[in-house]
């Protein structure tokens, strides 16, 4: 079947990149038995927020170091921080001060990001000698948090419960903490999360009420959030209030009386979320007190606590774990942390004892009281602060009553400091734009070798979920062996534990073997090696005769992993209803990165053998080339040349984020010509594109010889695995 051009991608785009766009007349021998599936983890359903997340503690330092440098990668790629983004003066505005016997309070607004504002307030002691430690209280999912009181209903309550301990200071917790940390002789910064209080350029439903796409902020040039093109470029509600707590560490730094060595953050429940992240991927917090957030269990229910990529492969209990062996310390109470005592805090006692700091992390159990940050949780974190900053208080330490600031001593908007225009679709997209504006600069940055192996070769590890040093071993499970002559048949599984994947594999070996190996992908799977007729097509012939084994492989959703032989048309999404891809991609790979694994384990499995191949050479068609550029790409040089039928397709096009080939930041690091890039210096040759990628283009021109890296002849479909073949066996 020949498609037109003009036809050809839209088909390949209705099926997936690795959905078949040639004839599915073609079949290979099977590997299972009729209407049997591989038994392969993928195909249950997928991980949500709601799974189970355990941390298993590291066998030595070193591989702690290891797994550490690649998790903080994960985190930082997953918040759209990865390079970092540019450092704009904050413009800090300090007003409105309110002077207390022991210590006053003062109203503040910077900006993260160019006119995108961090409002909050500023806590100090009236009488400061030398420098003094600083502390960061991100505050969680509670209604106007920074302004709120509690109804005389819920302060009884409280009160009853042993929760709180005074009927005036009591009605807000989060002064409470404040005003007790300012007399104790912190600078104590508390700012707002989007859409709460005074922050409100992004509104809270948006922030943390998403739930149904929005078709007029989904364009190709000018987006919102949530959109397939944030996702592509890693821009999200998340990433921004992430971005802020790194600024609100570089404002409270700013300050001349606050000590660089003792910073510390703390916050509850999104705020505890806030508190684990930035404390893992910024060195210079000190001590670190994330509560009712550390679990095993339920990841953090809201939108802003969910990015795509984030917790893939791993959990909060493990970031946690980033910050040892600096002190740290946590809450449990009557919610998703309950367990925490015994499934989660053991292994982090684990991992504090192997790096030497046994006594520095602490879990105050409090399952007896409701999900909060109450004066008892308050307490512990006073005493663990006391103790490592030595601030010489006399332990436990109890907070005293105060007489609280009202809403309007509070605000940090007013006559004088007008308030910037309220959350609209215009500020929406400039913020984004401009957003990935300065990533584009950054990323510009990183085009010698070594930058570019780092930047990008960093993030499409995370993007794609490892390479070829991650996959694992792979097995070889021979089902059938027959003799063809002039060439052996052998169809098997190749295999891989935890999770278990079992990937339908098809071998064609010359007798007359000259140590060479080419992968053949196709949107087929492993049917793309044959005709109609059953027999190899003609490409695959001239290799096979030429002394070439030829491998096939029916990677995730194609071949055998398909019951009734239809190729997926949307990727699989998690039960969740809301329409945030976040809540998907935050924990899965994408169907395009295990694709992508899948070959590379292939790769892996031909690089490994004992009767080595001396090249081991990939070719991508009918479908598959962005696949197969990809699993060159993260084949870390184990792949000679490859031949690849891009047809024109980018990530940065898709606007669907349910297509089968959607991948979570593809587009902001290099889309396919990245890969390409990723490749060299190896030989490749791009079909089905009347023109080179210009990335990689300049890419190749640094890293290797520019004529390593070729364009085919212009051609109808049926001619490039003909390119393909020629290409592999020229000299």
């Amino acid at each position: 079947m020949k498609f037109p051009w003009s036809l050809r991608w839209a088909a390949a785009l209705a099926l997936g990149v690795a959905g078949s766009v040639a004839a599915l007349e073609a079949a290979g021998p099977r590997v299972l038995a009729p209407g049997s599936l591989p038994a392969d983890a993928r195909l249950v359903p997928l991980k949500d927020l709601d799974g189970y997340f355990p941390f298993q503690p590291p066998t030595s330092v070193e591989a702690w170091g290891a797994r550490a440098e690649q998790v903080k990668r994960r985190i930082r790629v997953s918040q759209g921080i990865w390079p970092e983004p540019t450092r704009t003066p904050l413009n800090a505005v300090i007003h409105g001060r309110v002077d207390r016997e022991e210590y006053t309070v003062e109203k503040v607004y910077f900006e993260s990001r160019p006119g995108f504002f961090v409002t909050g307030n500023l806590y100090r002691p009236r009488k400061v000698s030398g420098k003094v430690p600083g502390v960061l209280f991100a505050h969680g999912h509670w209604t106007d948090a920074r302004l709120s009181e509690s109804t005389d209903k819920e302060l009884l309550k409280e009160l009853a419960d042993g929760e709180e301990r005074f009927e005036e200071g009591g009605r807000s917790r989060f002064q409470s903490m404040c005003v007790q940390l300012a007399r104790m002789g912190c600078v104590v910064w508390q700012w707002d999360m989007l859409g709460n209080s005074d922050s409100q350029q992004i509104s809270m439903g948006l922030a943390h009420g998403f739930a149904k796409q929005r078709p007029e902020m989904n364009t190709l040039d000018d987006w919102g959030l949530f959109s397939p093109q944030s996702e592509a470029h890693l821009q999200s509600v998340m990433g921004l209030q992430t971005w802020n707590a790194v600024r609100s560490l570089d404002f409270v730094l700013s300050l001349p009386e606050v000590d660089p060595a003792r910073v510390a953050m703390t916050g509850a429940s999104g705020g505890g979320t806030q508190t684990m992240l930035l404390a893992a991927i910024d060195s210079r917090v000190a001590l670190s007190f994330p509560a009712v957030m550390v679990s095993t269990a339920m990841q953090g229910g809201c939108t802003c606590e969910n990015a795509s990529l984030l917790r893939v492969g791993t959990g909060n209990v493990e970031f946690a774990g980033l910050f040892a062996p600096k002190p740290q310390g946590m809450t449990s109470a009557n919610d998703w942390t309950k367990e925490m005592a015994t499934k989660g805090f053991p292994e982090l006692q684990r991992l504090y004892e192997l790096l030497g700091a046994k006594d520095k992390v602490l879990l105050k159990r409090g399952e007896h009281f409701p999900h909060n940050y109450n004066a008892v949780s308050r307490s512990a974190f006073y005493g663990w602060l006391n103790r490592h900053f030595a601030l010489g208080f006399p332990e436990p330490v109890i907070e005293r009553d105060y007489r609280r600031l009202s809403r309007a001593e509070l605000s940090v908007w007013d006559a004088t400091h007008p308030a910037p225009t309220a959350a609209d679709a215009a500020f929406e997209k400039k913020l984004l734009r401009e957003w990935r504006q300065d990533s584009e600069a950054r990323l510009a940055q990183a085009q010698a070798p070594g930058d570019f192996l780092k930047t990008y070769g960093g993030a499409w590890d995370i993007l794609l979920n490892g390479n070829i040093d991650d996959v694992g071993a792979v097995r070889w499970d021979l089902r059938n062996k027959q003799d063809r002559g002039s060439w052996i048949e052998m169809s098997g599984l190749l295999r891989q534990d935890a999770p278990a994947r079992e990937l339908p594999t098809v071998f064609l070996h010359p007798k007359q073997w000259k140590n060479r190996t080419a992968v053949w992908l196709s949107g087929q799977g492993k049917a793309g090696l044959f005709g109609a007729d059953g027999a190899p097509t003609p490409e695959v012939r001239r290799l096979l005769d030429a002394g070439v084994s030829v491998v096939g492989v029916d990677l995730l959703y194609q071949g055998e992993f398909l019951a009734d032989g239809t190729p997926p048309k949307e990727t699989p999404k998690v039960r969740n209803p809301r329409e945030a891809w976040a809540y998907t991609f935050g924990y899965n790979p994408s169907v395009f990165a295990e694709r992508v694994r899948d070959a590379v384990a292939v790769v892996r499995f031909i690089r490994d053998h004992e009767k080595r191949s001396e090249r081991i050479d990939l070719v991508g068609v009918e479908g598959a080339g962005v696949i197969a550029a990809a699993a060159r790409a993260q084949s870390r040089g184990a792949v000679g040349r490859a031949a690849l039928d891009l047809a024109g397709f980018r990530f940065g096009k898709l606007m669907d984020l349910r297509h089968p080939d959607f991948t979570p930041g593809a587009a902001k690091y290099g889309d396919v010509g990245a890969l390409v890039a990723l490749g060299s210096p190896g030989k490749t040759l791009i079909l089905g594109e009347s023109e080179i990628p210009a990335l990689a283009s300049r890419l190749y021109a640094v890293r290797s010889e520019p004529s390593l890296l070729r364009l085919g002849k212009p051609a109808n479909l049926a001619t490039l695995p003909t390119q393909a073949t020629d290409y592999l066996l020229e000299p």
